[in-house]
């Protein structure tokens, strides 16, 4: 019973203060403008050289070069293994990487939208494991 009268002066004083938490989706804040968040590439400036790709500690860029005389790749991006630590942006000669301030909000119910194909896809047949993009995620990992 002792444990409970020393609990009723906090109790009841936080009946009268203001909460320290803030209403986050509705209240929210802005985002420093050196956070690292989400990764965008500049297409055009990309010669798919992949030092952003052999740099990466995390293995969340991987480019697929499709035609080296044409200059045809994919730009592989996987948002859920990226510690946004911009080793990638250090190692780009070309400038053409960034990260965005804004994109921070990363959650998702399923792994769908963590996978970011950029560049010539129409030809990209072939995902990381080697099999063809219309094959089930059972599939790909078998």
């Amino acid at each position: 019973m002792k444990s409970l009268g020393t609990m009723f002066p906090d109790v009841t004083g936080s009946l009268f203060r203001k909460p320290a938490t803030e209403n986050y989706p509705e209240v929210r804040k802005a985002a420093p403008s050196q956070l690292r968040g989400l990764l965008h590439l500049k297409l055009a400036s990309c010669t798919g050289c992949g030092l952003c790709s052999m740099d990466c500690p995390a293995n969340a860029i991987q480019i697929n070069m499709l035609d080296r005389k044409t200059r045809s790749f994919t730009f592989d991006y996987h948002v859920d293994r990226c510690t946004f630590c911009g080793q990638c942006l250090e190692s780009c000669r070309q400038g053409a990487l960034s990260m965005s301030s804004d994109e921070w909000e990363l959650a998702a119910l399923d792994k769908t939208p963590f996978l970011m194909r950029i560049g010539d896809t129409r030809n990209a047949g072939t995902t990381v494991a080697g099999k063809p993009e219309n094959v089930s995620e059972e599939e790909k990992h078998s």
